[in-house]
């Protein structure tokens, strides 16, 4: 059976319809993040309102994705490296994670109910052996061996697997 190293990635999409409280913290304290970091980049005698007006007038504004997502550390930190909302089919793993990266999809500062984020979070390297009936098989085991313990996560919108590594 030739295996291959994978990552997985698992985007999730917060705005200000997200119910789940952990949303809510991240999208207040990132639209006030946002508010603060995007004067850097705004002209002071032609404001832009949106991110993406003010992209493309000022490229800089591009650090806004990185400098916003700090707003996002201490909650992701909360986490401990398992997004609970990514289950295997059994319920009793979770999405492992070693990383995350914010990006803006937009915002206004004038309006907050225009602010949205993505979260990608990325796990670390796992064994993938297949897709059998749906689900990724993997295992959390990167050493080449004849035997695997194996987590079965279904294959789902906004989970991919973002890296590969093929074995010779």
């Amino acid at each position: 059976m030739k295996i291959s190293k994978i990552r997985l990635a698992y985007r999730v999409i917060i705005d200000s319809s997200s119910t789940l409280i952990w949303d809510k913290y991240v999208f207040e304290d990132t639209y006030k993040e946002y508010q603060m970091q995007s004067q850097q980049f705004n002209s002071v005698t032609d404001p832009k309102n949106t991110f993406r007006e003010l992209l493309s007038v000022n490229e800089k504004a591009e650090q806004l994705h990185f400098l916003v997502g700090i707003a996002a550390d201490g909650y992701v930190a909360q986490l401990k490296g398992n997004f609970h909302r990514v289950s295997d089919i059994l319920g009793n793993n979770y999405f492992p994670f070693i990383n995350y990266k914010l990006d803006i999809l937009n915002s206004d500062i004038k309006d907050q109910s225009k602010h949205k984020i993505g979260i990608t979070f990325y796990s670390p390297l796992l064994t993938y052996i297949g897709i059998i009936e749906g689900n990724y098989v993997v295992s959390k085991n990167t050493e080449n061996t004849n035997e695997y313990e194996t987590i079965m996560f279904p294959v789902q919108r906004q989970l991919s697997i973002c890296y590969i590594q093929k074995e010779e």
